[in-house]
């Protein structure tokens, strides 16, 4: 399924002489909608509704699945098909999530108006109490102090694998790495939160958790809902590009992650579990909990 589409658009560029427009072809991610459906038993539930860019839908659903508690893991699923409705024009719209006979989801929370956008997350849902979903795996465990200059490096890696965003400019991305530097996994996605369940979808597919010797890499900010995903997965270390919020920060500290913003431009600040990063020392004298290099 192609996840981007070429318009035209008109360009003005602007100098101190003159200005010139033109048509100029351009290249858009494309954004659709994703519905989930969960069958156990005889049963079939229209689960959520996700806009998200086509693509890896299987690792987005089950994912999705996983990170909200509604299953345990990869021995949880029968299967996982795309179907075709009548009002989709033709387009894999759908996906159903078969369970193995005999496997219970966890629907405690699953009729709090499931609807993600790609901008706000999970909408929704009541309280922070409500979004708080149980963990499998522990992501405070100890983990290998990592380099700083490691950490400086992943935004350039990712940023290679970035294909679509290339064209674009219009995804986000997460990334897995493993704590020797080995890149594992990359998604991308209009969605923040559609990109890390895909990753977190791909990786218990392939048997990988707990994730406990990785760094999840997010191309934007961190947000509650992106650190409570990762912890879902057991991931002890958090890089985003960009700002995390108060309560991401609150959350990392509740689960023992260690989180890292700003990273960009050779800096970035951890806002906590900075044991997990060798830390010069001349640094810690007045800014414990920014490495700046």
């Amino acid at each position: 399924m192609d996840n981007t589409v070429r318009v035209s658009v008109v360009k003005l560029t602007e100098d101190s002489t003159t200005t010139l427009t033109q048509t100029v072809p351009d290249m858009l991610a494309v954004e659709e909608p994703l519905e989930i459906r969960l069958a156990h038993g005889d049963r079939i539930k229209n689960l959520a509704v996700t806009m998200r860019t086509p693509g890896h839908d299987a690792d987005l659903a089950l994912g999705f699945l996983f990170t909200e508690g509604i299953i345990v893991g990869a021995a949880d699923i029968a299967a996982v098909a795309p179907i075709f409705v009548a009002c989709s024009e033709n387009r894999q719209n759908t996906i159903l999530v078969t369970l193995k006979e005999g496997i219970v989801p966890n629907l405690g929370n699953a009729d709090r108006n499931f609807y993600t956008t790609s901008s706000c997350g999970v909408c929704g849902k009541a309280s922070i109490d409500a979004i708080r979903t149980v963990r499998n795996f522990v992501s405070g465990g100890p983990v290998q102090e990592i380099d700083p200059s490691f950490i400086l490096g992943l935004p350039t890696r990712l940023a290679r694998e970035q294909e679509v965003f290339a064209e674009t400019g219009g995804l986000h991305a997460a990334a897995l790495f493993d704590i020797n530097g080995s890149l594992l996994l990359v998604r991308e996605d209009v969605g923040r939160h559609n990109a890390v369940d895909k990753l977190i979808g791909a990786a218990m597919m392939q048997g990988r958790l707990p994730l406990a010797d990785s760094v999840l890499l997010l191309s934007g900010r961190a947000s509650f809902e992106l650190v409570q995903k990762a912890a879902m997965a057991g991931i002890p270390v958090i890089a985003a590009v960009g700002a995390p919020s108060s309560l991401a920060v609150t959350l990392a500290e509740e689960f023992g992650t260690t989180l890292i913003g700003f990273l960009r431009n050779n800096r970035f600040n951890i806002y906590t579990g900075s044991h997990r990063v060798t830390m010069p020392v001349r640094e810690n004298v007045e800014h414990e909990n920014t490495y700046q290099g």
